[in-house]
């Protein structure tokens, strides 16, 4: 059976008898028994647990605690995340505050209290989890190569790429995907990646304004060209200058103004609405829609004309659908912030939620994942989200595979390896677990499949 949510405790006890009480005390963990620090170090190198239950009398100084302390100070060399409770002698308390002082996280005095460790435990435990989930969501942030975008897919990280070389410069861009894949966030990074990060970033949505009012957001008016216009106003264009003017869902400018946004990007000077003078405007253009530009050319929709000036650099966001094992890290760094705002605590999703993500065809994309999320955050019984509480069922969809079986092999050895290790929040050891293989048979393969 493959453990998917293995939790580890490393008792360090030289006492025979209490190692035996120990071990079957901890209900929900893999216990490791070490009796001395060779062993202790040993098995922490090879189970990586999460929590240490530490005596400070080991051998060979059973009676003192300086083998206790140097165990406990090479623990925390070795992994300083992980938390190490100390047992200490009756009446011991200095050599407890010692501990503490060199970083154990918690003590506890003999006699042993099973009851009371084993809370202690799942507390340390708790912590160490958040803070780990905590460490991978910066981890992943910091290599994310855009601000706001969680990705680790190939599709998207192709995106990014392409999205970070062409920011400097002044090309025209246009986004094209699906509605909730990440438009206005790319667009958004087009603009701070490039020199005129300091200057504004002027959003319209073409599809939300009324036709008789967006010519006038986008060229402005001069007092008095229209019932209603009472003082000159500029519009959008104008008052994006040296920024960027993101037009959002440009597929539904109607065809008169299509005409004169092209006269624009050719001259690059506006006149208001009532005007006559031509007011020069320095601004880069960017532009998404989830509509296909080429159909509607053919349909007598979309200007040819306009299409190739709006289109010096086309950028297709991928469907959620089709971005490989993007699905679950983007649903933990959305739990992660809805937790933190609904005051939750450590909420995390269990195998039936991180299957049902896996599965679902998420024909909404981010957006529809995200609410999903933010329900199931709401409405999650006790620490674990549920496929129930997202309302998902897990139902796997059919893809079209290639008939060479040595790349269907290597496709799905590669997916495997990527949907291992956003479970295990890129943890090799937890995703050699999750595989069933050795930590040295993943390394070879991620080496082999460009993903280390």
């Amino acid at each position: 059976m493959t453990k998917t949510n293995t939790r580890h405790l490393l008792v360090v006890e030289d006492d025979k008898g209490l190692q035996s009480q120990l071990r079957w005390a901890f209900d929900g963990y893999e216990v490791a028994i070490a009796g001395d620090r060779g062993e202790a170090i040993a098995a922490l190198r090879r189970f990586e647990p999460g929590v240490v239950l530490l005596d400070l009398g080991l051998p060979p100084d059973p009676g003192g605690v300086t083998e206790g302390l140097a165990t406990l100070r090479e623990i925390l060399t070795l992994a300083p995340e992980t938390k190490v409770i100390v047992v200490t002698g009756d009446n011991d308390r200095a050599n407890a505050v010692k501990a503490i002082a060199g970083g154990a996280w918690d003590f506890h005095q003999k006699p042993a209290d099973p009851e009371l460790l084993a809370l202690l435990v799942e507390r340390a435990h708790h912590v160490y989890e958040l803070e780990r989930e905590n460490r991978r969501l910066q981890r992943a942030d910091e290599n994310m190569p855009l601000r706001d975008i969680i990705a680790i897919s190939p599709q998207m990280l192709k995106v990014c790429r392409t999205v970070e070389k062409i920011a400097p410069t002044d090309i025209t861009t246009l986004l094209l995907g699906a509605s909730g894949t990440g438009k206005e966030r790319f667009a958004r990074a087009l603009h701070e990646l490039s020199p005129r990060a300091g200057k504004r970033l002027v959003a319209i949505n073409c599809a939300a304004i009324p036709e008789n009012l967006l010519e006038s957001e986008l060229f402005g008016y001069e007092k008095g060209a229209f019932t209603g216009a009472n003082q000159q106003t500029a519009g959008k264009i104008e008052y994006a200058h040296e920024g960027t003017l993101f037009l959002d869902e440009i597929g539904d400018l109607p065809l008169e103004l299509q005409a004169k946004l092209l006269r624009f990007l050719q001259e690059r000077v506006v006149e208001r609405i009532g005007g006559r003078k031509e007011i020069p405007v320095d601004v880069r253009i960017v532009c998404a829609t989830h509509q296909d530009l080429e159909q509607q050319m053919r349909d007598g929709r979309f200007r040819e004309d306009l299409y190739y000036r709006v289109s010096e650099m086309s950028i297709q966001i991928p469907a959620l659908k089709d971005r490989t094992g993007d699905a679950p890290v983007l649903a933990k760094a959305f739990l992660a912030r809805f937790a933190g705002e609904l005051g939750s605590g450590g909420l995390s999703f269990d195998a039936t939620a991180l299957a049902a993500i896996e599965q679902y065809s998420w024909p909404g994309n981010v957006r529809e994942l995200e609410s999903r999320v933010k329900r199931g955050a709401i409405m999650a019984e006790g620490s674990q989200v549920t496929a129930g509480d997202l309302e998902l069922d897990a139902v796997a969809s059919g893809d079209n595979m290639p008939l060479n079986l040595r790349q269907v092999r290597e496709a799905a050895e590669r997916d495997a390896i990527i949907r291992a290790l956003g479970h295990a929040g890129d943890n090799v050891s937890e995703a050699a677990n999750l595989l069933g293989i050795t930590r040295p048979t993943l390394y070879s393969m991620l080496e082999k499949h460009g993903l280390k």
